[in-house]
């Protein structure tokens, strides 16, 4: 993280974690438990409802499932989009696996993507300044309930005349959020900034992209440092990739370079072509740092 000090972390600081993009449910427990064992200090689902014939579970089921097996490691799902979930049903959700996990999990939400069957093929808002307001407001919402205290919220897409959720989160002041946030666009990146951590994605010429660079990661961090609040807290900037599984001397020098930049955490997303015997070859192998 970034500290209070603004400080860079050196690559000591860096965590790593993998994103269990196949298998079954019981295939996916089991590799949670072998990534804990071998030095991952995070373990991720997905969170979507239909998206072609991808096999896909409930996130919340299936962290539920990774916290009761695990201990240590860390639990989120990429990404949340709160625009097609009921914020006060996803507060108490969230607040509810945090218990389970002993505080273990964090929140990286965004706008999602249109080609889950879970969006368009439902109903659900799929305009993009929609969903930006709604997700705008679902956090304000959600870190409003996570303290436990009653209270109200009258937005233009939400309405709550009064409520008071309980438990209060286990992690206070709320549970750790990280917003997908397009650099350089100065709205996204304000939001972004409001919160815990951002994860990343890049606006150019042909559209948005998700490939990062070293380079990239330093500007963010040096806007990170200059625009949030003195007292703001450690941030995180998280970085996406494929490092390879057997060779732990290509893969450090393949993140290093990020960690330099100001990256705090790197997630291995294995998406195209990840069976349950590929991401047990990478977890086994052990994180790139």
């Amino acid at each position: 993280m970034i500290g209070r000090d603004g400080q860079v972390p050196d690559n000591d600081g860096m965590k790593y974690g993998i994103i269990l993009t196949a298998g079954t449910l019981d295939e996916m427990i089991a590799l949670a438990t072998e990534a804990e064992a071998n030095g991952w200090d995070g373990v991720f689902y997905w969170d979507a409802i239909a998206i072609g014939d991808s096999l896909i579970y409930d996130p919340w089921v299936t962290m539920a499932a990774f916290a009761m097996a695990t201990e240590r490691v860390r639990l989120g799902a990429i990404i949340t989009p709160p625009s097609r979930r009921r914020p006060w049903k996803l507060a108490k959700e969230t607040a509810t696996l945090d218990h389970l996990s002993h505080g273990r999990l964090v929140l990286p939400v965004g706008l999602g993507v249109l080609d889950d069957q879970g969006y368009r093929n439902v109903g659900e808002k799929t305009d993009l300044r929609t969903r930006a307001e709604m997700l705008d407001e679902s956090l304000e919402i959600l870190t409003r309930a996570w303290t436990g205290e009653p209270f109200s919220f009258d937005g233009k897409h939400y309405q709550i005349s009064e409520m008071h959720q309980q438990p209060a989160s286990y992690q206070q002041p709320r549970i750790p959020i990280w917003v997908v946030g397009v650099w350089p666009r100065p709205k996204s990146i304000a939001r972004a900034f409001r919160y815990d951590g951002i994860i990343p994605q890049y606006a150019e010429d042909q559209g948005i992209i998700s490939h990062a660079t070293p380079e990239r990661v330093r500007a963010i961090a040096e806007a990170a440092r200059e625009q949030r609040p003195a007292d703001a807290g450690p941030f995180d900037i998280i970085t996406e990739g494929v490092s390879p599984a057997d060779d732990p001397a290509a893969a450090r020098a393949q993140v290093a370079p990020f960690a330099e930049g100001g990256a705090t955490g790197w997630i291995e997303s294995r998406w195209q072509g990840a069976i349950a015997d590929s991401l047990r070859d990478r977890v086994v192998g052990g994180p790139p740092g």
